[in-house]
C-alpha cells in the first residue's frame, strides 16, 4: 500500500497518527510495519535489520540517547568522548525565531529544528541578502510549537522533547563534485559494518546514494526510497580516522549510525541516529535487510 499517495499530506499524516497515540506501541509497530513494508511484522525471532530495529525501539531505552538525538545536547556527548574537533562551529541555540538577530549572522549559514530529521527540518542559506525572513521564522516557528507526546514512528527519543532552532557554520562545498558529502556509518556494538555514501543531496529531494562495506567498496544493493548513486565516491585520504570517530561514538549502544562529513579532509559531526528510516526502508536486492540484521546482536536490548 502507497499510503503517501493515498494521504498525500505530510502534515495530515503525521496529524492523524497523532490522534492514534493511544494505540499501544507494539501494536502501532505492527500496523506501520504492515502498512509500510506490506508484510507482517516478526518481532518473535526477526531477522531483518528492520525488524529488530522495531524490537529496539520497544526494548532497549538508555537514557543517553535523549541527548544523542537533540543537535544542541549531542555537541557534549561528541565532547565528553573525546571528539570535539568534529565539531562544526556553532552560531547559536535558541527557543523561538524571535530570538533570532539575523543582521548578526554572517552571509552563510545553516538552520535547523534540534530534533528534526530531513529537509523539512534544515534550511540551507549561501546568501543571507535573498532569504525571505519573514517566510523562514514562520517555518521555524513550525519546529518549536510542537511538543508531541508520541513521535509518529514511536520512536520513545523524541518524546516529550521541546524543539529548539540551532544555527552552524554553512559547509562549503562543489556541487559539480556531488556537493556535501555526507557518509553514515552503520555500528553495531561500536564496530562499523557499512556505509552509506550519499551525493548530489537536494534539501527535502532523494539524492544518490550507495552502500558500502566498511573498506569503502561500493556493494550491490541500494535503497527504493533514493536515487542510486550515480557517481564514484572516493575513498577519503583519512577514511580510517573516520572509521575511528563513528566506532568511537557509537560504542555506548548496541547499535547507531553515525553521521560524517569530510571537507577538504577535515571531518565535521552531522548527527547520531538510532532508527534509521524508523526502520521502514526497502532494499534492492532484498537481501540486505537480513545482511544488515545479522550484524544487529538483539541480546543487549533490555540491559538499558
Amino acid at each position: 500500500m502507497n499510503y503517501k499517495k493515498i494521504i498525500k499530506s505530510r502534515k495530515l499524516r503525521i496529524k492523524i497518527l497523532n490522534m492514534l497515540n493511544f494505540i499501544p506501541d507494539k501494536l502501532m509497530l505492527k500496523i506501520q510495519y504492515r502498512i509500510k513494508m506490506g508484510r507482517k511484522l516478526n518481532l518473535k525471532n526477526p531477522q531483518r535489520y528492520t525488524e529488530k530495529l522495531q524490537l529496539y525501539k520497544l526494548n532497549y531505552k538508555n537514557p543517553i540517547m535523549k541527548k544523542c538525538v537533540d543537535k544542541y545536547e549531542v555537541r557534549k556527548y561528541v565532547e565528553e568522548r573525546g571528539c570535539s574537533e568534529t565539531l562544526n562551529e556553532l552560531l547559536g541555540i535558541y527557543n523561538s525565531s524571535d530570538e533570532i538577530n539575523f543582521e548578526s549572522l554572517p552571509n552563510s549559514f545553516v538552520i535547523k529544528d534540534t530534533l528534526g530529521g530531513g529537509g523539512n527540518s534544515v534550511i540551507l542559506v549561501s546568501d543571507k541578502s535573498k532569504l525571505d525572513i519573514e517566510r523562514v521564522r514562520m517555518q521555524m516557528n513550525s519546529w518549536v510549537d510542537k511538543v508531541p507526546k508520541k513521535s509518529p514512528g514511536r520512536e520513545w527519543v523524541y518524546d516529550n522533547q521541546k524543539h529548539r532552532i540551532i544555527i552552524e557554520k554553512f559547509i562549503e562545498s562543489n556541487i559539480e563534485n556531488g556537493g556535501l558529502i555526507d557518509y553514515k556509518f552503520f555500528c553495531f556494538n561500536g564496530r562499523v559494518e557499512y556505509v552509506y555514501g550519499i551525493a548530489d543531496r537536494k534539501v527535502g529531494q532523494k539524492a544518490g546514494l550507495g552502500i558500502f562495506d566498511k573498506e569503502f567498496n561500493l556493494l550491490p544493493y541500494y535503497r527504493i526510497d533514493e536515487d542510486k548513486l550515480n557517481r564514484k565516491l572516493e575513498k577519503p585520504i583519512n577514511y580510517e580516522k573516520m572509521l575511528n570517530y563513528a566506532e568511537i561514538l557509537s560504542n555506548e549502544f548496541p547499535h547507531t549510525r553515525i553521521d560524517l562529513y569530510n571537507q577538504n579532509g577535515k571531518i565535521i559531526f552531522g548527527e547520531i541516529t538510532f532508527f534509521d528510516g524508523s526502520g521502514y526502508m526497502k532494499f534492492e536486492p532484498d537481501e540486505f535487510d537480513f545482511k544488515l540484521g545479522e550484524k544487529f546482536d538483539l541480546s543487549k536490548l533490555n540491559n538499558a
